[in-house]
């Protein structure tokens, strides 16, 4: 409840009052520090809210990462206001950069094409009923340069693997930069020349030095889709018809400057009627680009020099810069075939064995149809070669949201931690089997789980006569053999003869890694081994007695390991105790033996013939020895 200020009675001791007015506003601030938090958490909770999206419950439990805070979402109504324009910092890995960064690139690809048009077509493009229309696209491509270097001072960078959020620096950052006197020199209005000679578009030419933002478009765009060899490909066609597209444009203002019609090489007499349009102009010119560039001629032969120094300098462009693009674009088309040609080359290696090796046919038609299947089928794909480049933990989420469908279905999984569950998930292995093929037979020793990702399966009997049920996507069998359980009446052994129907996909799990994986976690371990019990009792395949024997088998071993271990570190403290005493008796012995050196007597060669291992005189002798003149002391050598 807030405490109000104490209302102050007239009639009263002014000091009462003070007093009662110094203790409300006490109150009032103890309340305000309360208070201040609740304002901050619910401005932040404005700015940064997490992702809206509902989360499925059974993959939120094995999710690797914490959620991610979607920094792009921002409360609507707050984009209008000045504090947020303040104080905003953009990701450069979110898709609000990218799509900005997509409208800019269409302004620049608006100058780089229009602008050089309109400068050299200018008697059809720039006449006075339609030049006021080109102000309007100009000056709001021009805004869209302006507000491109307010985005761009504000977009974070990386600085020891976390964003740079401080404004002062980004800002710093750019105005140091070559792209900030790149854009400052796109923004400057030579547009107010307009006034001294006249509407010309090549007062514009200056807004086409802002095409490094393309390069940047196509390597934000290469991270975003998911086909880049097209993207590339796209690019290079792109660049290549921005190049014919200025070359058209030069050479029609260079027919200009000659004479329209003057010789052959020029463009015809723009007053006959067949070549008097826009579009027959431009396609005439577009045409000459692309075979001179293109180095193919076929064109007229220049009579001028300005004309001969304009088509060598063309050929040379044409040279250097579409051997280059050409170039690229085959190894682009190499690079997208690259997967192809290494599977052919692998069936071809298969084909080349199985022929030396003399295999029957119908066997070389399964394996040739099993190869159609996994190459047709972009599904059977190994996912540990694709994901191989990735972190582990990464790598094992990946792999829980793929095969979530999957996972569901695996009883004894229902309940593990996560932990277990991200070291099994990397450890499924993809196998495809073609039809009539047997995943295991009845009698086979269980050494691997299966998990049906595609396809169905037949149970069946021995000889394969009678099929007691069909297996289909998302079944599991296989997985009580692997968890080696004592009591099983089966021995571990199948019960049945499971076989394909058609092409199936199954993710296999073997007992050596399963075992692997649960060294780490002894409690999954019980857990699983209780579930694998209570499936056996349920079906009466679980000998109690013989379980509970192994039991106490297993646990007279553990203690008799616990009690040898227990042994052994005894051990070693009295072996430590024993070192360090005899390196303390050595540290205390050798200062006296550095100061005196006795001379040799009949008594040191006793005792001296003694270490050699020469029995010794039984009697205990005492001996004075004198050092310099002074007595020794009295040394006692016993048996």
């Amino acid at each position: 409840m807030v405490n109000m200020p104490p209302k102050i009675t007239p009639g009263k001791n002014d000091a009462d009052n003070e007093k009662k007015d110094d203790k409300g506003s006490k109150d009032n601030k103890a309340l305000a520090k309360i208070a201040e938090p609740n304002k901050w958490n619910k401005a932040i909770k404005k700015v940064r809210r997490g992702s809206t999206q509902k989360d499925d419950p059974f993959l939120q439990r094995f999710t690797v990462t914490a959620r991610e805070i979607d920094d792009y979402l921002h409360d609507f109504s707050e984009i209008f206001t000045l504090t947020f324009w303040k104080k905003l910092v953009i990701n450069p890995a979110n898709p609000p950069y990218y799509w900005w960064s997509f409208i800019v690139t269409c302004a620049v690809m608006y100058n780089l094409i229009i602008v050089i048009t309109r400068g050299c077509f200018y008697d059809k493009l720039q006449v006075r009923d339609i030049v006021h229309y080109w102000f309007i696209p100009d000056y709001l491509f021009d805004f869209i340069y302006i507000f491109d270097m307010y985005m761009i001072s504000r977009v974070g960078f990386l600085e020891q693997g976390l964003l740079c959020r401080n404004v002062r620096t980004l800002t710093k950052r750019y105005l140091k930069s070559w792209k900030f006197i790149i854009d400052l020199v796109c923004i400057f209005p030579f547009d107010i020349l307009y006034f001294f000679v006249g509407y010309n578009a090549f007062l514009r030419v200056n807004k086409c030095l802002k095409v490094w933002r393309l390069r940047e478009f196509f390597n934000l765009a290469e991270t975003h889709t998911n086909y880049p060899n097209l993207l590339r490909v796209a690019n290079l066609i792109l660049i290549i018809i921005i190049i014919i597209h200025w070359n058209c444009c030069l050479y029609f203002a260079l027919s200009r400057y000659l004479g329209f019609g003057s010789d052959g090489w020029t463009y015809p007499d723009v007053t006959d009627p067949n070549f008097s349009s826009f579009w027959k102009q431009y396609v005439f010119c577009f045409y000459w680009s692309t075979l001179t560039l293109t180095t193919i001629g076929d064109t007229a032969y220049p009579e001028k020099t300005l004309s001969f120094i304009y088509c060598i300098t063309c050929s040379l462009i044409g040279v250097l810069i579409f051997a280059t693009i050409f170039g690229n674009v085959g190894a682009l088309i190499n690079e997208m075939d690259a997967a192809r040609n290494d599977f052919q080359h692998k069936v071809d290696s298969v084909k080349r064995y199985m022929e030396v090796r003399q295999v029957t046919g119908p066997i070389q038609e399964r394996v040739v149809k099993w190869f159609d299947y996994t190459w047709n089928n972009k599904e059977s794909v190994d996912d540990s070669k694709n994901l191989e480049h990735l972190p582990e933990k990464l790598r094992a989420e990946i792999c829980i949201h793929v095969h979530l469908k999957t996972l569901r279905q695996v009883k004894i999984f229902s309940d593990c931690e996560p932990g277990v569950l991200v070291e099994l998930v990397l450890k499924l292995k993809l196998q495809v089997f073609s039809p009539g093929d047997y995943v295991c037979r009845k009698g086979d020793i269980g050494k691997e789980m299966y998990i049906i990702k595609k396809g169905k399966l037949e149970v069946c009997s021995e000889d394969g006569k009678v099929v007691f049920v069909t297996l289909e996507e998302g079944a599991t069998f296989g997985e009580i053999s692997i968890l080696n359980l004592p009591g099983n009446k089966t021995g571990n052994r199948r019960t049945a003869s499971v076989r394909s129907v058609g092409f199936s996909d199954l993710f296999c799990l073997s007992k050596t890694d399963l075992l692997d994986a649960l060294r780490e976690y002894p409690e999954a371990r019980k857990s699983l081994t209780e579930i694998g019990k209570n499936i056996l009792r349920k079906d009466n395949l679980l000998d109690e007695e013989a379980a509970r024997r192994e039991e106490r088998r297993q646990q007279n071993l553990d203690k008799k390991i616990e009690l040898i271990a227990d042994a052994v570190d005894d051990l070693q403290k009295v072996v430590n105790k024993l070192i360090d005493k005899v390196s303390t008796k050595d540290t205390e012995g050798t200062p006296g033996s550095q100061e005196t050196t006795p001379p040799v007597t009949e008594e040191t060669k006793s005792t001296t013939t003694e270490d050699k291992g020469v029995k010794p005189s039984t009697n205990s002798k005492k001996s004075i020895t004198k050092v310099h003149g002074k007595d020794s002391s009295t040394k006692e050598t016993t048996e």
